[in-house]
């Protein structure tokens, strides 16, 4: 083996001088890129006759993928036809678009096998495994949020048109796309919160049901009378369009506190078609104006703050120590705080001598 080896191998001077190696070197590359048109004509004529042949196939492929196509499109049509009559829009939209897809998905695989015979639709299957999980990894919050926006399409805690509260944002369900939940909040902005974490948080429906309940503590004074209190606020309530009769309007006394006596007024309304923002308004208008007719007090908190005078001689000393209040009259104290002899004590009566 070495003997024939070295008798193919050529024969290289080491004596040679660079400038000799590179004069041999172009009659090298002409011959390396030097081309045989009839081979070239032959390639060609392969992937003609080869084309020809796949020719049918192509077409059937053609076919076959364009009948998946329609059977996937009739499909989304006819799954968003019943969400639609069902009042669910958003989830027709969700698994209609999936559903079509598959369809696809199907369709293409049997196209690729009419037109690669060779292919193995078990082994692009397994392909397809192994590579989805590289994918699930790779999109997890966005597979994460499509699972969780198509159980809350399922469910259905919340529709298009609610009034919620998530994370801090209180709003209008406008939208439930495949990725997140957009909401319209009431001063006009938009937010987009991501369907996981709409799925995982603790959401308040405020409009879950026909009605609902609202609430005002209002203050009145202790010399007052509840009951005239209470049949003026009820009066002004009923006056209120928004509100409804049944359930009745309450008024409750709540606390007796510091300086008033608290009422707790609750009332009803429709949870949709009102803003209840203004609806409050009246009512706590409405209220103001019934009890100022009434003569009824709305007081509000005071305080009062005692010092102690440490100079005198009471400091400390109880039933006798001022705690702040001026002394009565006909009290007569010297600079240093003391009572004066001759002047009235605490008690009224003359200070001893």
């Amino acid at each position: 083996m070495n003997e024939t080896t070295a008798q193919v191998a050529p024969t290289v001077d080491p004596t040679a001088t660079a400038d000799a190696i590179a004069a041999n070197a172009p009659e090298t590359v002409e011959q390396a890129v030097r081309v045989d048109p009839a081979f070239v004509l032959a390639k060609i004529e392969t992937w003609v006759v080869g084309f020809q042949q796949l020719l049918p196939n192509i077409v059937v492929a053609i076919v076959v993928f364009a009948v998946a196509f329609g059977i996937g499109w009739s499909i989304e049509r006819s799954f968003r036809a019943w969400a639609d009559k069902h009042e669910r829009a958003n989830l027709g939209a969700v698994l209609g678009s999936f559903l079509k897809w598959i369809v696809l998905l199907f369709g293409a695989l049997l196209a690729l096998t009419i037109v690669i015979p060779s292919l193995n639709p078990g082994d692009l299957l397994a392909g397809l495994g192994i590579g989805s999980v590289a994918i699930g990894f790779a999109f997890k919050d966005i597979l994460q949020n499509w699972l969780a926006g198509l159980l809350i399409l399922i469910q259905r805690p919340f529709e298009v048109g609610d009034q919620i509260i998530v994370d801090g944002f209180e709003g209008t369900v406008e939208w439930i796309e495949t990725r997140a939940t957009i909401i319209t909040l009431f001063d006009g902005r938009r937010v987009i919160i991501p369907n996981a974490s709409v799925y995982s948080s603790s959401v308040t429906v405020n409009t879950a049901r026909p009605l609902r309940r609202s609430q005002y503590d209002v203050g009145i004074g202790y010399g007052d009378d509840i009951e005239v209190a209470r049949a003026a606020i009820l009066a002004a309530i009923a006056n209120v369009e928004a509100v409804v009769a049944d359930p009745a309007p309450e008024v409750i006394v709540f606390d007796l506190a510091a300086s008033s006596v608290n009422l707790r007024i609750r009332w009803w309304t429709p949870s949709k078609g009102f803003n209840l923002v203004k609806v409050q308004g009246e009512v706590l208008e409405g209220i103001k104006l019934a009890l100022d007719a009434k003569g009824i007090d709305i007081p509000y908190p005071t305080q009062v703050t005692l010092f102690h005078n440490q100079t005198e001689e009471a400091d400390g000393r109880r039933g006798e120590q001022r705690e702040g209040w001026p002394p009565r009259p006909g009290i007569r104290r010297n600079a240093t705080g003391a009572q004066e002899p001759g002047s009235e004590d605490l008690a009224g009566r003359p200070a001893s001598s």
